[in-house]
């Protein structure tokens, strides 16, 4: 067969060369938009500021911040609602990390989601 597969799409030339040009530059575009979001934070508050967390662009925690005198360590009530609100923390700033993943990584990754079939989030 000498014919060229590729005429019937409009021109009788494929430039692979220029194809994984293209690939390299997105690529090269992901690695730096994810780097950036490794750098970047994102903070989660509960009960007025009782409790802050702090979590990377990737959703990696970072910090967790407990504001002085509102909890006695030595109640266990105080300590399963602070663990709570801990929690409740994190899941605000998880959001808000997702949030921004998909904003920074959707076009790179051909509107691919935080949590969707790429894996960013989940």
């Amino acid at each position: 067969m000498t014919e060229n597969p590729f005429e019937a799409l409009g021109g009788g030339g494929f430039d692979m060369n220029a194809l994984l040009q293209q690939a390299q530059q997105m690529q090269e575009q992901l690695q730096a938009a994810q780097q950036r979001l490794a750098e970047t934070t994102v903070d989660g508050t509960v009960a007025g500021g009782a409790v802050t967390v702090k979590v990377s662009g990737i959703g990696e925690l970072v910090a967790v911040d407990i504001k002085a005198g509102g909890f006695d360590g030595s109640d266990a009530d105080d300590l399963s609602d602070l663990g709570d609100m801990i929690v409740a923390a994190y899941r605000d700033a998880k959001a808000q990390a997702d949030a921004l993943a998909g904003e920074t990584l959707g076009p790179l990754a051909g509107g691919g989601a935080p949590g969707g079939p790429l894996g960013f989030g989940g």
